[in-house]
C-alpha cells in the first residue's frame, strides 16, 4: 500500500510540481493551497507524512505543524516545512517539524527527506 502524503503550498506551480514528483515516486498525494483545510484533510486522508510551506495565507506552516503535532492521531506523523527564509531554521524547528527544506530546493532532496522520514 502506498504511503500517503499531504502537501500545502499556496503557490500553485510549486504545489503541482511537488504533487507530480511524489506521485511519480509512487506515493498517494493530496494537496491543498489553503491552510485552513489542512487539518480536515488530514483527518479524512490520514497521511503518513505532511509537507507544509511556511509562508502561506492564514495560519503559517509552523502553526499548522503545531496543530498536527498536538492532534492525538497525528502526533507521531512526520512533518517537513519548507521555506525561503533560511536564516530561521531554529524558529522553524521550534514548531516541532521533523525536517526543514530551504527554498529553492532540488526535488531529489525532497524525495530523499521524504523517504528517510517514512
Amino acid at each position: 500500500m502506498a504511503k500517503r502524503i499531504l502537501v500545502l503550498d499556496d503557490n500553485q506551480d510549486i504545489l503541482d510540481i511537488v504533487h507530480e514528483t511524489l506521485t511519480y515516486e509512487e506515493f498517494e498525494v493530496k494537496s491543498t493551497s489553503t491552510s485552513d483545510t489542512v487539518i480536515a484533510m488530514a483527518e479524512s486522508f490520514s497521511p503518513d507524512l505532511v509537507i507544509l510551506d511556511y509562508r502561506v495565507a492564514g495560519l503559517n506552516g509552523g502553526e499548522i505543524c503545531m496543530q498536527i503535532k498536538s492532534h492525538p492521531r497525528f502526533k507521531n506523523t512526520p512533518v517537513i516545512i519548507y521555506s525561503a527564509y533560511i536564516n530561521h531554521n531554529d524558529e522553524l524547528l521550534s514548531y516541532g517539524c521533523d525536517e526543514i527544506i530551504n527554498k529553492p530546493f532540488d526535488l531529489s532532496e525532497l524525495v530523499e527527506k521524504v523517504n528517510n522520514l517514512l
